[in-house]
């Protein structure tokens, strides 16, 4: 059975000898100290081993046991240093009762291995480093491993690929529980982009990319402030400078998609962003947003996001007051 309690904010975080440091890292690092815009409660953040453990060159005194891992909310297993070497069996009974107990839980890079040692991806789509992926379906032939994404999320069980992509699927996992400004804050504290889709393929940049000296450097901030206009890809290419064909082909390059995905992903975010601090009405949020009438609005943000505008701002306005959890869907690019 799920857990239904209002708050969702005990992450308890698996640590044990052989996992590594960076994951470990972000994993604190994101859901360690809450940020500003928080206005209700945030997560308590607990380190669970049965002993004190290396994790690189660093020691750590883990705060509680493996049992607690069964009472919290999420459960974080970084990623698994050598995935030639079998998890301890203590880890993996502990993992797999907190999924039985209904606690959220997920893997950041390799750390996939680990649950699926644990039967936790058996019949589910998973992902993890793509130099380990096709390692992973020979070993694990029940689990369907997609090689081509950043994260993927089935609910109650979540893979990443390697590092950064961690970064991103914890981020996610804030913005599922505390909306897309909370989680545009985190990101801004760690000095990284605040929103890479899931289905986002592993060696493609980031929607809103973090380097400037890429082609469409001076287009993309243009198109952001002109969300509320009826922008076609020619007016991207016309105010590019370049022709329609070549626009595409830097979109490809740049972002992973093309010009009028990315546009797309862009209204509805900053849709999110109005429906959680404004009181406008959805027909005005559609024409800040571009999308021209509520109808169009509400297509495109239930498929994109899995529920209604209405039912998001609900969502986040209680979230915001006491800490509610959502489980929504991440923004698609198709």
């Amino acid at each position: 059975m799920r857990r239904t309690i209002p708050d969702m904010n005990t992450v308890a975080v698996a640590i044990t000898d052989g996992m590594l440091h960076f994951e470990l890292s972000v994993a604190f690092e994101v859901f360690g100290p809450a940020p500003a815009a928080v206005t209700g409660p945030w997560y308590e953040l607990v380190g669970c081993g049965s002993d004190a453990v290396r994790a690189g060159r660093f020691r750590l005194e883990p705060d509680d046991g493996f049992d607690r891992l069964a009472s919290a909310d999420t459960v974080i297993v970084p990623a698994w240093a050598d995935v030639d070497v079998p998890p301890p069996a203590d880890l993996l009974d502990a993992v797999r009762a907190a999924h039985e107990a209904g606690a959220r839980v997920a893997a950041l890079c390799t750390g996939a291995f680990v649950l699926a040692a644990a039967g936790l991806l058996d019949g589910r789509r998973a992902t993890t480093h793509w130099a380990h992926t096709d390692v992973l379906a020979e070993r694990h032939p029940r689990v369907e491993v997609d090689p081509d994404v950043l994260y993927v999320d089935n609910g109650s069980v979540l893979t990443s690929a390697g590092k950064a992509a961690a970064l991103d699927l914890c981020l996610h996992l804030v913005r599922l529980d505390h909306g897309s400004t909370v989680a545009n804050a985190v990101a801004r504290r760690l000095v990284v982009p605040p929103h890479r889709d899931g289905g986002q393929a592993q060696f493609i940049a980031s929607p809103m990319p973090a380097r400037e000296d890429h082609p469409l450097a001076e287009l993309l901030p243009w198109v952001i402030e002109r969300l509320d206009h009826p922008l076609t890809v020619e007016d991207l290419a016309r105010q590019a400078a370049m022709s329609s064909r070549n626009l595409g082909r830097h979109f490809r390059s740049v972002t992973g998609t093309t010009p009028l995905q990315w546009l797309l992903v862009q209204r509805i975010r900053r849709a999110q962003e109005l429906l959680e601090l404004t009181d406008d009405g959805v027909e005005a949020i559609a024409t800040a947003t571009g999308m021209g009438t509520a109808t169009t609005l509400r297509r495109h943000f239930n498929r994109t996001v899995g529920v209604p505008p209405d039912t998001y701002r609900r969502t986040f306005r209680s979230s915001h007051a006491d800490g509610a959890a959502f489980r929504g869907h991440p923004a698609r690019l198709s």
